[in-house]
């Protein structure tokens, strides 16, 4: 009997990425191809590529390459992702170790560089109605509930390729939530490129609050413990969203919000709203409401007109703010933005030495709020993500950590596993990471929603399948 053909998805960038390979995956077990152990085991590697900024890129191309190097005798390999869509024909032309370069449209088809008459599928893995998942390999999921970017900031490349926003319907939404779900997840990760511009295009401004209630209702009964929201444009973290995510117990008071900088006259350069003393007082009134929510932002640095002064004012804005989570990256002057054809970018080597400054501003203030949850013995909640190799401790996360992006949370001296609540007391900080003692655990039971179950004397618990 011949063994079924295989597959290797290699996924570079944003969680948005993982989403689409989550359903390439989906498309491709569709066809009758099998996962493989390795990419070096694999009839087909399939790289998910990230066009973002000058170094996703340059990551991109070298994975591309190693895997094109590594892959068996006969394995074929196909580029699709962001890269393969902005820059197909000249990315196939540069880069002839790939078999196919397959842009969005093709996603639905992977299969057909393998396979001799593949099922043709004439809806791609990016249609806004139909979005076949692949089982859950860990209890949290991202959910991309839109596709492009009606924004036009003057940096960014991406509504070029990926297009105007499009949102996907809240029945669809909730389908593909409620199938997860009953899949064992406990947490959905809500991202789009504007999360909380959901709705507008289809007529309806402020859709997002309504299907977070609408998540909340129908599936925190079947075992949903965390909604998380990703990527939040600042001039839309107001009410009636922020009310609504402190309201709801299943969403989690984690604001990623996308900042970009804080000086007013280099956001108005980048056609972004906002400036420090707004975005202060934003993060005060929520502060306010809900001490225990967590902050996130991203912050370029070296943008065109950029000097020390718009630096100093970032410097100041960090130590006023307190992120909980924060990340720096240079500027890239991406081709067809107009902040490319913009005069006055530092030198290279003065943004290498502003980035030093901002870690050296922001890192004790992560450090120091994981310090203070170690003084106070904070008790938290701990969703169980996987197991660690090494210890065989079980890792995982509060409210205050995003998957695959924040730190995480080591349950100490226990066994448990993936998919497991766990209320835990905060003993120890190691950097970015948290070391908690079990207290007592609970869960996640579509029959019973999840509730708090009594200490086991033993520490090990099993999860219902």
């Amino acid at each position: 009997m011949t063994a079924a053909p295989s597959f290797w998805i290699e996924t570079l960038g944003c969680p948005k990425n993982a989403v689409d390979s989550d359903k390439a995956r989906a498309s491709l077990l569709d066809d009758g191809l099998v996962p493989a152990s390795a990419p070096e085991h694999a009839d087909l590697v399939v790289v998910n590529t990230c066009a973002f900024v000058e170094s996703a890129r340059r990551e991109s191309v070298e994975t591309i390459l190693a895997l094109a190097e590594a892959r068996r005798p006969g394995a074929k390999l196909v580029v699709t992702g962001c890269l393969a869509e902005r820059e197909g024909a000249e990315l196939a032309a540069a880069i002839p170790e790939a078999d196919a370069v397959i842009g969005f449209a093709g996603e639905g088809d992977l299969g057909s560089v393998l396979l001799d008459s593949p099922r043709r599928k004439p809806i791609g893995v990016r249609d806004l109605h139909e979005l076949p998942r692949a089982a859950p390999s860990a209890p949290w999921a991202y959910v991309k509930v839109a596709e492009g970017c009606d924004r036009a900031c003057t940096f960014c490349a991406i509504p070029s390729f990926r297009g105007k926003q499009r949102s996907r319907t809240p029945d669809s939404l909730v389908a593909e939530s409620r199938s997860l779900v009953e899949g064992g997840v406990a947490e959905l990760v809500l991202v789009a490129q504007d999360l909380a511009w959901y709705g507008r295009d289809a007529g309806e401004p402020g859709a997002l609050a309504p299907l977070l209630r609408r998540l909340d209702a129908e599936l925190g009964p079947l075992g949903l413990r965390r909604i998380r929201l990703l990527y939040l444009y600042p001039s839309e973290v107001r009410d009636p969203l922020v009310s609504t995510m402190l309201e709801l117990s299943t969403v989690v008071p984690y604001f990623d919000l996308s900042l970009q900088h804080a000086d007013r006259a280099l956001l108005k350069g980048m056609k972004r709203w906002g400036s420090g003393d707004r975005f202060l007082s934003m993060i005060g009134g929520i502060r306010a409401q809900e001490p225990d929510a967590t902050f996130r932002s991203s912050f370029i640095v070296g943008f065109p007109g950029e000097r020390e002064a718009e630096h100093d004012t970032l410097l100041g804005f960090l130590a006023d703010a307190s992120l909980d989570w924060a990340g720096f990256f240079p500027y890239s002057a991406e081709v067809g933005t107009p902040a490319a054809t913009m005069d006055g970018a530092p030198p290279a080597p003065v943004v290498a030495e502003w980035l030093r400054e901002c870690d050296e501003v922001q890192s004790p203030i992560t450090e120091a709020a994981r310090d203070a949850l170690v003084r106070a013995g904070t008790e938290v909640e701990v969703l169980v993500d996987g197991i660690d190799e090494d210890t065989g401790d079980p890792i995982g996360r509060t409210h205050r950590e995003a998957p695959e992006i924040d730190g995480i949370v080591r349950l100490d001296g226990a066994t448990a596993r993936p998919g497991l609540m766990v209320r835990a007391k905060v003993t120890e900080a190691l950097g970015v990471d948290l070391v908690a003692e079990p207290l007592d655990w609970g869960a996640v039971d579509g029959a019973t929603g999840g509730h708090d179950k009594p200490a086991s004397a033993t520490k090990t618990v099993e999860v219902k399948p």
